[in-house]
C-alpha cells in the first residue's frame, strides 16, 4: 500500500508523525511525503521534511492529512483545495487530523458525512462547511473511507483504528503494545470535548 502524507507550511507536528509511527509497521507499505509543489515544508514547530510534488495517486493509495495553524488559510486556497479534492477522489482511503478536516470539507469531499475535528477549534471548523455532519463528541469518525480524528494526539488513536479495519484488532493492539502506547479504542469516547463547550 502506497501512503501519501499530503504537507504544507505550519502543519502539526503530531498530526503527522503520530500516525506514521504506527503505520510504517503495515507490511508492504512506502511511505510518501508530498505537497502541492515539492520542496522541504516546514512545520509549526520549525522542522522540515523534504517532500515531492503531489501527483496523481495509485489505486489503493491512502492519503494523510495533519492539521495545524497553515489550515487557516489554505481552506481559502482554491488551487490547494482543487488537488485535494482530486487526491481523495483517487484515494482507496483518506485520515484527517485535526483540522485537517476543515481543508477535507473546504474541498467538498465530506458533504452529507459526518466528521469531527479538534475541539478547540470546532466552531471554526463547522464554519468552513455546513453540509457535513459535525460531531461535537468523537474521538475519532469513520464515514465510508473518510476517517476524521479530533485534536492532534487523537490522530494516534484513529490511525490504529483504521489498522484494526483493514488488518484485524490483533493488529492494531500489536501495534500499540511495541510503541508502548496505551490506545483509547472507542471512536465515541471524547474526554476533551467537554473542556471546550
Amino acid at each position: 500500500m502506497h501512503i501519501y502524507c499530503l504537507l504544507f507550511p505550519d502543519y502539526e507536528a503530531l498530526d503527522l508523525m503520530g500516525p506514521v509511527e504506527f503505520l510504517h509497521f503495515l507490511p508492504d507499505v512506502q511511505l510518501h511525503y508530498t505537497s502541492l509543489t515539492g520542496g522541504n515544508i516546514t512545520a509549526h514547530q520549525q522542522f522540515s521534511v523534504a517532500t515531492v510534488p503531489l501527483s496523481a495517486l495509485p489505486a489503493d493509495s491512502l492519503l494523510l492529512l495533519p492539521g495545524g495553524m497553515g489550515t487557516r488559510a489554505l481552506v481559502h486556497d482554491a488551487a490547494f483545495l482543487a488537488a485535494l479534492a482530486r487526491a481523495c477522489a483517487q484515494s482507496a482511503w483518506v485520515l484527517s487530523v485535526c483540522t485537517g478536516a476543515a481543508l477535507l470539507a473546504a474541498a467538498g469531499v465530506l458533504d452529507g458525512l459526518s466528521a469531527t475535528s479538534n475541539k478547540r477549534a470546532f466552531a471554526w471548523v463547522r464554519s468552513v462547511n455546513p453540509r457535513v455532519d459535525w460531531c461535537s463528541v468523537a474521538r475519532w469518525v469513520r464515514a465510508g473511507k473518510y476517517y476524521t480524528a479530533s485534536g492532534i494526539s487523537a490522530g494516534m488513536d484513529m490511525t490504529l483504528g483504521f489498522i484494526a479495519d483493514k488488518y484485524g484488532v490483533d493488529t492494531a493492539t500489536a501495534i500499540a503494545n511495541r510503541c508502548e502506547y496505551r490506545w483509547q479504542g472507542n471512536p465515541a469516547q471524547d474526554e476533551f470535548a467537554a473542556l471546550y463547550r
